[in-house]
C-alpha cells in the first residue's frame, strides 16, 4: 500500500470557479497520463474530476511532495502560468499509504464532498477509474484499491442514513409536488429562468412533464430554458394576459415585490376553480399573502424547505461517526487482503520449484533405481509422488496464511 499517493485539489482549498483550470481535456487527456506514467516511474495512474474536485491517483515508488507535484503539473502542460501553479501546489493536499486509501474511500463515501450524502461522487469515481483502466494506464494494483472502494461506499450507503434524505431545496420543492399527484401533462407555469427554476425543470423532464411555459424578465433566457423543456416562452409582462390556464406554477425570481398578486392570479385562473399549486422558491416570497388567503392552494414555500434540509443536513452529519466506522473496519480487511495477495504472488513460482525437484529427482538423483523397477512399481512411485506434489504445493500457502491470520 506505500506505493499509493493521491494529489488532490479540492473545494476545501480551492475556489471552484478556479478548479475548472486543472480540468484536462478529455481529447488529449490519455495521450498526457501516459506521458507523465513513463517520464515519472509511475506503475498506474487515473485521473479524477469532478465539480468539487481534481485528482491523480497513482502507483508509485517515488516521493511524492510539493517538487515532485510542481514537476508533475509542469509535465501535464495544461495551460497554467507559473503563478497560477505555485497558488494551486500551495493549496494542493497529498497523501499517500494508508491516508490515500482512507482518502480515496472517505471520497467515495462523499465525507469529502460539499454536501455530504451526496452519491454522485461514487458513478464519477468509477468512471473515472475505468477510463483510465480501457487506456491502460492502470493494473491488478489499482484493481483492488478500486475494490475496495467500491465495497465500502456501498455498506456505507446500504447501512447509514447519509443519504437518507434529500438536503437541497431544489429536490425537497421536487419531492413535495411530487406528493400532490399531478399528471405528467398538466400545465406548468415557470416564472423566473435563472438557475434554480433550471434544476427542478430537470426534475419535471425527468418525470416525463411535458406541457410548459416560461416567462422571464429577459425573453432571450425564457427562450433558451423553454427550448429545453419544448415548452412555451414569454416575457415578464405577458402573465397579465395569458389565458391558457394552470395547473402549477414555479416561481422564483430576484422581485422584491410579490409578482404574483390576487389580481394576477384571478387573471391567470381564468375562471377556473379547481385547486391550484404554486411552488414559490424565491426570497423574498413571490407570492402575495392575500393570494393563500383568497384562494384554495397547495403551497410550497422555500423557507419550509430550508428548514426541512437544515434537519436532514443534521442528520446526515450525525450519521458520520457510523461511516467512518465502516471506513476502518474496511480499510482492516484490505491490510489483511493485501498482505494475502503479496503471499500469493510469492508463492507463485512454488509449483514450479517442486516439479523441478522432481523431474531432478526421478531422471538425475535416483534414475538408476527407478530404472531398474517394474513397470507397476513405477505406477504406484508415479501416483505416490503425484499426490505428495500437489500437497506440498498448498502447504506452504496455507502455513502462511495461518500465520499471517494469527498474528
Amino acid at each position: 500500500m506505500k506505493y499509493l499517493k493521491v494529489i488532490a485539489f479540492t473545494h476545501k482549498q480551492i475556489e471552484l470557479k478556479e478548479l475548472g483550470k486543472l480540468v484536462i481535456c478529455q481529447e488529449n487527456l490519455t495521450e498526457k497520463l501516459h506521458n507523465v506514467k513513463a517520464r515519472f516511474g509511475i506503475s498506474e495512474i487515473f485521473y479524477l474530476a469532478t465539480c468539487n474536485r481534481v485528482e491523480f491517483v497513482m502507483m508509485t515508488s517515488q516521493t511524492v511532495d510539493k517538487q515532485f507535484a510542481r514537476e508533475f503539473m509542469h509535465a501535464l502542460n495544461i495551460g497554467l502560468c507559473p503563478v497560477s501553479t505555485s497558488v494551486f501546489l500551495e493549496a494542493a493536499s497529498i497523501y499517500e499509504d494508508q491516508d490515500a486509501l482512507d482518502h480515496l474511500l472517505r471520497t467515495s463515501c462523499s465525507l469529502e464532498s460539499m454536501i455530504v450524502g451526496e452519491k454522485e461522487i461514487l458513478p464519477q469515481l468509477r468512471k473515472a477509474y475505468e477510463n483510465c483502466r480501457e487506456a491502460g494506464l492502470t493494473g491488478d494494483g489499482m484493481r483492488m484499491f478500486m475494490t475496495c472502494v467500491v465495497k465500502t461506499a456501498k455498506e456505507v450507503y446500504t447501512h447509514t442514513n447519509i443519504s437518507k434524505n434529500p438536503i437541497s431545496v431544489v429536490s425537497l420543492a421536487y419531492r413535495k409536488l411530487r406528493d400532490m399527484k399531478l399528471s405528467t401533462n398538466s400545465r406548468v407555469l415557470i416564472i423566473g429562468a435563472g438557475e434554480t427554476n433550471r434544476n427542478i425543470s430537470k426534475y419535471l423532464q425527468k418525470h416525463k412533464f411535458t406541457n410548459f411555459a416560461v416567462f422571464n424578465r429577459t425573453l432571450s433566457k425564457a427562450k433558451e430554458l423553454a427550448a429545453d423543456l419544448d415548452g412555451e416562452a414569454y416575457d415578464l409582462e405577458a402573465l397579465k394576459t395569458y389565458k391558457k390556464g394552470f395547473d402549477a406554477i414555479i416561481t422564483c425570481t430576484s422581485s422584491t415585490e410579490p409578482i404574483i398578486t390576487t389580481e394576477l392570479y384571478a387573471s391567470l385562473l381564468n375562471g377556473e376553480n379547481s385547486k391550484k399549486t404554486i411552488v414559490d422558491l424565491a426570497i423574498p416570497n413571490d407570492t402575495a399573502p392575500e393570494v393563500l388567503n383568497n384562494f384554495q392552494v397547495n403551497y410550497i414555500e422555500v423557507q419550509s424547505l430550508k428548514e426541512v434540509a437544515k434537519r436532514n443536513l443534521q442528520e446526515r452529519y450525525d450519521e458520520l461517526t457510523h461511516a467512518e466506522n465502516i471506513i476502518s473496519q474496511n480499510i482492516s480487511a484490505f491490510i489483511l487482503e493485501l498482505k494475502q495477495r503479496r503471499i500469493e504472488l510469492a508463492m507463485r513460482q512454488v509449483p514450479e520449484k517442486i516439479k523441478e525437484i522432481r523431474n531432478t529427482a526421478i531422471n538425475s538423483v535416483f534414475a538408476e533405481e527407478v530404472q531398474g523397477m517394474d513397470q507397476a512399481s513405477r505406477d504406484v512411485l508415479e501416483k505416490v509422488i503425484n499426490y505428495m506434489e500437489k500437497k506440498y504445493i498448498s502447504v506452504p500457502m496455507i502455513m502462511a496464511k495461518d500465520i499471517l491470520i494469527n498474528n
